[in-house]
């Protein structure tokens, strides 16, 4: 179904399809604090780390959940919880560390003292101070320590990832993946121990949505990025399928790399496909088929709205959006392997990691095209995308040349939004 163009007298999503996104959808501050409230903190199961990342008891990692700053904490019973970095007494960040190991947390401005599991355990002062023979000050005798802890978010843990909510009535982590995306989602972590291997970190400026519509749009790769295009690591005439939950919000991307080159028409014209490109370092393509594969040689996995699960050939990472405005949000790239990996295939995993991230192979050319889209929409917001590769449906398919997840995408959106 088609539909006309927005005028900013009018912000109205004309018509009931998601083929024409209109630009305000990226540039109204409205719309982002409205999308913070409803997909980041309501409703839905936020990433927040790996297990990896805390292995003993009182090991923390700061993180967000949207814009909010929480702590990912290994209490000493082995748990983990996830709670705001807020103290409870004056709303300060207390947390100033990126990760660390504490016995407990406490707020530098008034002391206020914290258990790793968010509890409060000690207020200075809480009994006043003898003074000329009297107690001055204090707390109300009516105050508890229980009554004011930190807020503690919901945790999910599966196959080594921790996910959080600060919505304690979410469905399960496995309700809200859907069973197609959670068998993707498995068949990365199933069960077996990962091992940090390290963090790339970029802050775009760019509409967070962007990013998951990056990941969702599949026939970009073979056309903006050198190397996918050139070596066939990600091309339009791979083996592939697109496959979707059944609210359209996440979305798996499928292919069987082929071989660079041999297709001359869909490499025909195409500025980024460089026949006479050659590798100085063979190690970069030095592809060892895993048996936890299955066929794929690449399945990137968009979780809505916060991360992407990444598997192009030996290179295996978590990527993290992090909102901090409408036109910005950092972007963290955590590499991983698996810790029977042979240190062959650590030293793979980490060569191969150099095709990704801000100054990735890769990845660099993401960051800059979603930069200059966002100037293009700040620029004329009363304008629209077109989504129309491969119709206007919302499905699954078994080729690449369609948009069809970033539609479903934002049926999905408009369905919360209520826009």
């Amino acid at each position: 179904m088609k539909e006309t163009t927005v005028f900013p007298n009018d912000p109205k999503w004309e018509g009931e399809g998601t083929s024409r996104v209109p630009f305000w959808a990226y540039t109204r501050e409205d719309l982002y604090k409205k999308e913070l409230d409803k997909f980041f903190y309501s409703g839905h199961w936020c990433y927040v780390g790996l297990e990896a990342e805390i292995p003993n008891s009182g090991d923390f990692k700061r993180t967000v959940v949207g814009e909010r700053s929480v702590i990912m904490v290994r209490d000493p019973d082995g748990g983990i919880n996830v709670v705001e970095n807020v103290c409870a007494h004056r709303g300060m960040r207390f947390c100033r560390e990126r990760n660390g190991n504490a016995k407990d947390f406490f707020c530098p401005y008034h002391q206020w003292n914290y258990s790793v599991k968010g509890d409060l355990q000690g207020v200075p002062f809480r009994r006043g101070v003898k003074q000329d023979g009297k107690i001055n000050g204090g707390m109300p005798k009516e105050f508890k320590l229980e009554d004011h802890g930190l807020t503690k978010l919901k945790v999910a843990t599966r196959g080594g990832v921790v996910f959080a909510s600060f919505d304690h009535e979410i469905e399960s982590l496995e309700e809200f993946l859907g069973p197609t995306i959670l068998g993707y989602y498995d068949r990365v972590f199933d069960g077996r121990k990962l091992k940090l291997l390290g963090y790339r970190r970029q802050r775009i400026p760019g509409n967070w949505k962007l990013m998951q519509e990056n990941i969702k749009d599949p026939y970009h790769p073979g056309l903006l990025h050198t190397w996918f295009s050139t070596f066939g690591l990600w091309r339009a005439d791979n083996k592939s399928e697109l496959k979707m939950d059944a609210q359209f919000r996440h979305a798996a991307m499928i292919s069987t790399r082929g071989q660079g080159g041999q297709n001359a028409e869909v490499v025909a014209g195409v500025d980024s496909f460089k026949d006479k490109m050659t590798v100085n370092d063979p190690r970069l393509l030095d592809i060892v088929p895993e048996d936890w594969w299955g066929g794929p040689t690449a399945v990137m996995t968009t979780i809505f709205p916060s991360v992407i699960l990444q598997q192009q050939v030996n290179s295996v990472s978590t990527r993290h959006i992090q909102p901090n405005g409408h036109g910005s949000f950092d972007f963290v790239w955590t590499h991983f392997g698996f810790a029977d990996d042979t240190p062959e295939m650590e030293e793979r995993r980490l060569i191969q990691a150099n095709l990704f991230g801000p100054a990735g192979f890769v990845s660099a050319d993401d960051g800059e095209v979603i930069e200059w889209s966002q100037e293009g929409f700040e620029q004329k917001p009363a304008h629209r995308t077109v989504l129309e590769m491969g119709g206007y449906d919302i499905e699954n398919t078994d080729h690449m040349v369609t948009e069809t997840l970033i539609r479903g995408m934002y049926n999905y959106w408009r369905k919360v939004m209520g826009e």
